[in-house]
């Protein structure tokens, strides 16, 4: 069941971007209400999409989440949609816009993506991966879900990892195709609550780098 997304436009600024933020595995969408306020205060229109993480395929939460970009889509009001994506939200995300063609999609930053998964998964995948989905289709194995997923292409993608990340390795985080890269000095989650994490995500989607030099 999809959590009601929650938006929000800054006051006195019409926006004709939405930025849609979602969150990762045994995650809420509280947890991305302080970064999508950073946002909101450097000017940007924010929609947090929220979803039930634990049991439900990877593929099945991309579905639904690629019916709601297409909702943002039709919209009029709206010039470009820009992701901000946080862990296995980058996975769905991906997998939402090999479903979808957004035709407005701008820039998309992903927070300590697990892009050639999680050695965490692949440790408790033999467990856990029966019961929770996403467990076994993130793990680093050549043949899982998240490694024969499609890249994205023809988007700017920027990528914040985090150094002493305990889910996810920092060669993990990266992609094959071109993509900008940065790494903070914090923990897997804590990406989220970091004020130069939400800097550094306010000048990439405004500049597609994250420097605005």
């Amino acid at each position: 069941m999809i959590s009601p997304a929650e938006s929000c436009r800054p006051s006195g600024q019409p926006s004709r971007d939405v930025v849609v933020l979602t969150h990762g595995f045994m995650a809420h969408r509280f947890m991305l209400r302080l970064l999508a306020a950073r946002l909101r205060r450097a000017g940007w229109d924010t929609r947090i999409w929220g979803y039930e993480s634990c049991l439900t395929s990877v593929t099945r939460h991309a579905g639904r989440f690629a019916g709601f970009l297409g909702h943002l889509q039709a919209d009029d009001s709206i010039d470009r949609i820009h992701l901000v994506t946080h862990s296995m939200g980058c996975i769905i995300g991906r997998m939402a816009l090999t479903e979808r063609r957004l035709d407005k999609l701008g820039r998309f930053v992903m927070l300590t993506p697990p892009n050639r998964g999680s050695f965490v998964a692949t440790a408790t995948a033999g467990v856990f991966g029966r019961v929770f989905r996403p467990v076994a289709e993130l793990t680093t194995a050549a043949d899982s879900l998240v490694n024969l997923l499609e890249e994205p292409t023809q988007v700017d993608i920027g990528i914040i990892a985090a150094e002493q990340d305990t889910l996810v390795s920092l060669e993990s985080t990266r992609l094959s195709v071109p993509h900008s890269h940065i790494t903070l000095p914090c923990l897997h989650s804590a990406v989220l609550f970091r004020r130069d994490a939400a800097a550094l995500t306010d000048t990439f989607l405004k500049t597609g780098r994250f420097s605005p030099s």
